[in-house]
């Protein structure tokens, strides 16, 4: 073989250097920057959507509560659309924690064989319907019908998998079947109002969105399937390694995270108002007023991650198709730093259900 004479070299290097001056999802995770002290990271990369069921994340970045109890932490805020997406991130090491649905949280705790993530808080809870066609008016009347999930397994999509399952209806393609198109939630308000889907199973705003922009109909609010109507769409998930090796940071975090929930219930006008420029500028454009009211009137901001909800989510993924078999919970919750930053504000304990210790799944 000959050999690479001296221009052949320096071009192979240069274009060596131009493929890693690529963006930073593209990149190969990094090494996890050395602690300053005390377990403080010099950088956390914080993952959340730009959707209302978002709220503590978007409200924290634009206050700049994060940053604040962060201290020197260096914060980079990414964006997802779906939980999928976050799941690859923080499974690849290019992402610290992320705000998530309860889906793809049990997601990425089942695909890394309950290493990789810990479940550190809740964030939002209710907040999602099933939206339609006004003709449609029943369960049954679905058959051949295209109705769209923002990604396949994610929160939506395992919920309304479930509810099709419990309703005697299939997903696929046959006449009589329900088809699923999973779509960013743009694109679904999109193909509602161009009549390729019929509806969506979708978190806030996007429900509203259609409900009040498109004229859809709400079939199924999710929360009436819950007990009290209470169920987790977002939570927290920090990397299990990142937890450990900066225990003060996540506590940081933690504490940015409760600031932004406790402000938001304080004043929900200004909540309003902080989400929709958070959103205008994630997006593009704000929502209408009655659009975000309504969107706000669906949820409920709570630290609580609700975790006695996850052993029956879990079983869910089963019911939808998504996974074989339930995914053993033990150890997937670790609250302990969350109640450590309730109990210094005088707050109630949030509990575990059982799932911060081994063999605390069923």
């Amino acid at each position: 073989m000959r050999r690479l004479r001296a221009p052949a070299l320096l071009l192979t290097a240069l274009a060596l250097l131009t493929a890693t001056a690529c963006s930073r999802a593209e990149r190969a995770p990094e090494a996890p920057a050395v602690p300053a002290a005390g377990g403080v990271a010099q950088e956390l990369r914080l993952g959340y959507f730009p959707n209302v069921t978002h709220a503590p994340a978007i409200i924290g970045v634009e206050q700049g509560l994060f940053s604040t109890e962060l201290g020197t932490t260096t914060l980079t805020p990414q964006t997802f659309n779906a939980g999928g997406d976050a799941v690859n991130a923080l499974l690849g090491g290019s992402l610290d924690a992320t705000y998530i649905g309860s889906g793809p949280a049990i997601n990425a705790f089942a695909k890394s064989e309950g290493a990789a993530v810990r479940l550190v808080a809740g964030a939002t809870a209710g907040g999602a319907q099933l939206v339609v066609k006004p003709e449609i008016t029943s369960a049954e009347q679905l058959r051949g019908r295209t109705i769209a999930t923002p990604q396949l397994g994610n929160t939506q999509d395992i919920a309304f998998k479930k509810w099709l399952s419990e309703n005697g209806l299939t997903a696929g393609d046959g006449p009589q079947d329900v088809k699923i198109a999973n779509l960013d939630n743009p694109r679904t308000l999109d193909a509602f109002r161009q009549g390729s889907v019929d509806g969506g199973w979708l978190p806030e705003p996007w429900s509203s969105r259609l409900v009040l922009d498109a004229g859809a109909a709400v079939l199924v609010d999710e929360a009436t399937l819950w007990p009290d109507g209470r169920f987790p769409t977002t939570v927290l998930v920090v990397r299990t390694e990142f937890a450990q090796q900066y225990p003060e940071t996540v506590r940081a975090l933690l504490r940015g995270h409760l600031k932004a929930i406790d402000a938001a219930n304080a004043d929900p006008a200004q909540a309003k108002a902080v989400v929709n420029a958070g959103l205008q500028k994630l997006t593009g454009s704000a929502l209408a007023e009655p659009v975000i009211d309504r969107a706000f009137t669906g949820i409920t901001l709570d630290p609580d991650p609700l975790a006695a909800t996850f052993p029956q989510l879990a079983q869910d993924s089963v019911t939808a198709g998504i996974t074989d078999q339930a995914t053993d919970l033990a150890g997937f919750v670790d609250v302990g730093p969350l109640n450590a930053e309730l109990a210094a504000a005088g707050k109630p304990a949030v509990d575990a259900a059982g799932l911060d210790k081994p063999g605390g799944s069923s």
